[in-house]
Formats: C-alpha cells, sequence, structure tokens
C-alpha cells in the first residue's frame, strides 16, 4: 500500500482556508460547485502558447526556455514564457482575471483546489507517455480517479555524508547506517563539540522520512492516520536523539536547512534531497561527501517524495499543442537535459538507466522512488502540514501523541 504523506502546513489546532479562498476565487466562469471539464476534448487552434514556471535560478530558465525554443522550431508553434516572482499567486490571479498561461507549474498541494472549481483540464489519460511515469507520481495528480496532469520530474530524501568527518572518525563503507540502531550509532560517533552527528529541517517534510520507516504516514487510503502508533514511534526515536544532542535541527547548529549544515561543517550528515547537490557545487564546492539511501526503520525502508506537473488551463485555446508540449517536455532527452542543467531527477521510468550512469554517486536518491510517500494532495493539507511543522519545532519537551491527535483532528477536517 502506498502511504500519502505531505509537503505544506497550518497555523495551531485550526485549519487555515486562505488557500481554500483563493483557489474558489479562480477559473474562468467555474464555481466550486462545478465539475471539471471534460477531459477527453482537447481545443485546437492556431494561438501560441504561455508557459508559466518559478524558476530556481538562472539554470533552470534557460534549459526550459531552451526546450521551448526547440520545440516552438520542431512544431510551429509560437511559445511565450513567463518566470514568476511568486507562482502561487502570479498563477491563481491569472485564473482570476480569465487569461491563465497556458501550462504552468502545478504543485501537489494545489491541484485539488484547483482542479474542484473546474480550473484545469485533466489530459494526463491523453499522454502517450503516460504509462512510463512512476506510478507512485501519477497518484500525487490524479483526484477522484482523474490523472490530471504529467509529473514533470521529482526528487526524494537520502542520507547525506560529510566524508572527511566521516573518515576522521574513523567510519568505513561498512558503517554507513542500515537501520535506525546503526544510525544512532553512527551520529553519536560523528558527534563533536564542533559538529552534530545528524542534522535536519525542523518540518514534517524531513522528520516524515521517519514515520515512513516506522510504517506511518499521514493519510492512507483515504484514512488518515496521523495518530498511528508508529508515527508516535517514530516522534520518540527522534525526540531521544535530540535530547541526546546526536541529532539536531538545522537551525539549532546555525544553519538554515541542511545543505548550509552540512557545507559549513555543522553537522557531519544531514537528510536532504537531491537539490542538495547543486547547492553544495555552488557555495561548498570543495566538499566531498557520499550519499546513501536512508536507513530503514521498523516497517523496512521509507522516504519522501517531492514532485511538481505541468498543469494546463481549462480555459486554453490550445490544449492540443499544450499536450504535444508537455509530451517534448517529459520526453527522455528534455528530462535528462533538465537533469544536468539544474538537478531533478526524471519522472519517467525509461530516463532511470541513462540518468543513473550519469549520476553514479546519486543513485540512492533514484532507489528511493520504489517506496518513497507523498504529500497528501488534499484540499487544504499544506495548512495542516504547517501547523504540524509549527508543533514539531517543540519536539524536544512535547509528547508526539498530543502533536500528532492535534495533526490528527485537522487532518480529518479536510479528508473526506
Amino acid at each position: 500500500m502506498t502511504r500519502h504523506i505531505t509537503r505544506t502546513v497550518l497555523g495551531t489546532g485550526v485549519v487555515l482556508l486562505t488557500t481554500a479562498l483563493v483557489l474558489t476565487g479562480c477559473g474562468s466562469g467555474f464555481t466550486g460547485d462545478e465539475e471539471p471539464s471534460d477531459s477527453s476534448a482537447l481545443t485546437s487552434s492556431d494561438d501560441g502558447l504561455t508557459v508559466l514556471i518559478g524558476s530556481s535560478g538562472d539554470a533552470e530558465t534557460v534549459a526550459v526556455q531552451e526546450a521551448l525554443d526547440a520545440w516552438s522550431a520542431e512544431s510551429g508553434t509560437k511559445v511565450s514564457l513567463q518566470v514568476a516572482s511568486n507562482l502561487s499567486q502570479e498563477l491563481s490571479q491569472g485564473f482570476a482575471a480569465g487569461a491563465p498561461a497556458d501550462l504552468f507549474y502545478l504543485s501537489t498541494d494545489q491541484i485539488a483546489g484547483y482542479a474542484s472549481n473546474g480550473s484545469l483540464q485533466a489530459y494526463g489519460d491523453q499522454l502517450s507517455n503516460k504509462d512510463d511515469f512512476y506510478p507512485s507520481l501519477v497518484e500525487n495528480f490524479t483526484i477522484d480517479g482523474e490523472f490530471y496532469c504529467a509529473p514533470k520530474d521529482f526528487s526524494t530524501l537520502a542520507l547525506v555524508i560529510n566524508t572527511q568527518m566521516w573518515t576522521e572518525a574513523g567510519l568505513t563503507d561498512a558503517d554507513i547506517p542500515q537501520g535506525w540502531e546503526e544510525l544512532a550509532a553512527a551520529a553519536k560517533t560523528l558527534t563533536t563539540a564542533d559538529h552534530v552527528g545528524l542534522a535536519f529541517g525542523a518540518e514534517f517534510q524531513r522528520i516524515g522520512a521517519f514515520m515512513a520507516q516506522a510504517g506511518g504516514g499521514l493519510v492512507e487510503d483515504g484514512q488518515v492516520i496521523a495518530a498511528d502508533d508508529a508515527n508516535a514511534e517514530a516522534l520518540d526515536y527522534v525526540k531521544s536523539h535530540l535530547a541526546d544532542g546526536s541529532f539536531a535541527y538545522a537551525k539549532d547548529v546555525g544553519a538554515g536547512w541542511g545543505g548550509e549544515a552540512l557545507g559549513k561543517g555543522a553537522a557531519a550528515m544531514v537528510i536532504e534531497g537531491n537539490w542538495i547537490t547543486g547547492a553544495l557545487a555552488n557555495d561548498f564546492s570543495s566538499l566531498e561527501y557520499t550519499v546513501a539511501e536512508l536507513p530503514a526503520g521498523p516497517a523496512g525502508p521509507g522516504t519522501l517524495q517531492f514532485t511538481n506537473c505541468w498543469g494546463m488551463a481549462a480555459d486554453s485555446p490550445n490544449q492540443q499543442a499544450a499536450l504535444d508540449l508537455v509530451e517534448y517536455l517529459t520526453s527522455a532527452d528534455s528530462q535528462l537535459a533538465f537533469s544536468k542543467a539544474f538537478g531533478p531527477m526524471p519522472s519517467i521510468k525509461s530516463a532511470a538507466d541513462a540518468w543513473t550512469a550519469d549520476n553514479a554517486a546519486l543513485a540512492p536518491f533514484l532507489a528511493g522512488a520504489e517506496y518513497a510517500q507523498f504529500p497528501p494532495n488534499e484540499d487544504g493539507a499544506a495548512d495542516v502540514i504547517a501547523d504540524f511543522n509549527a508543533q514539531l519545532e517543540s519536539l524536544k519537551t512535547t509528547e508526539p501523541a498530543d502533536i500528532l491527535d492535534s495533526v490528527q483532528s485537522n487532518l480529518e477536517s479536510i479528508v473526506d
């Protein structure tokens, strides 16, 4: 069974309605009570396309622009790239004005709201490469049994180790932790007066991996399971090692996130996604590090998965061309080029061997795709996770069961 996990979050105890209110106001000519548009019929015209993205930097912007230029030259259809400074805001404004981009980056925590008010075209089943996407990624963007949009790429979490600190502590490849006991032992050995053994963000988007390894999660088969004993076991494990000083939140070692903690030498190991590779190359280019799969927990291996899709506007006058462009952008050649340019992993299985050959040291990230959990995609889940994160800040002094009971209640208010 796939357990669904989450990626963003809510203010203590009460589910915020901001996202829901914004989304219900979007969509040209639709209300929250109307059904999404018929996904079997695509519009077609001579109109050019607009593509709206939220870019991680110049490398991503240039790579996407080059791909759009190549497709445009091949298809004869003009394409205009728009790089948002605030993607969520500009996306909602486009819908509210009745002039959305034809294609756009869409996150898992946005899709349910936009799908429910008819803003999105559900085109997933019409993709010629539909069966090539990892099944869990397809699930991310499936609402009420309908596959809405093509996953554009994805990331998972893994264990990233400072090679020099590992060696100086007398550890070898044989000591790379395979389970929780080994992880705790390695973290204790690596902890010194100058750095902590393991650091990670004070958030579900990192700690949730331990929940997965314990056999827990947030939502499973439509049922909220946040208060499950497995999740309490995971938080107890984390809490105990925060208390003994071998684990630490990145902010508590003077870092904004795990990658900075590793790069600055404030932590010997961190739990991070494959986006860390670009950041380390740019900011800490001399650092030598090793990537390993996250250690298994009582229930087996577990990690978290993060992704976006290529959303398509229901109001687009040229959806057929947009579909063709999505197939081009999610092809093996395009995704491998994107990966080389700015780091994400291809969302299609057919690119796995080529990506692994080019990124052998990063293969543990891709291995996680086989068992990764993903954020709940119910409307409002992002707010619930925000509240969860706020409570995790005080995990060292709070009973895990109290935190999880709160999350359970908040999730039950949004999950049908």
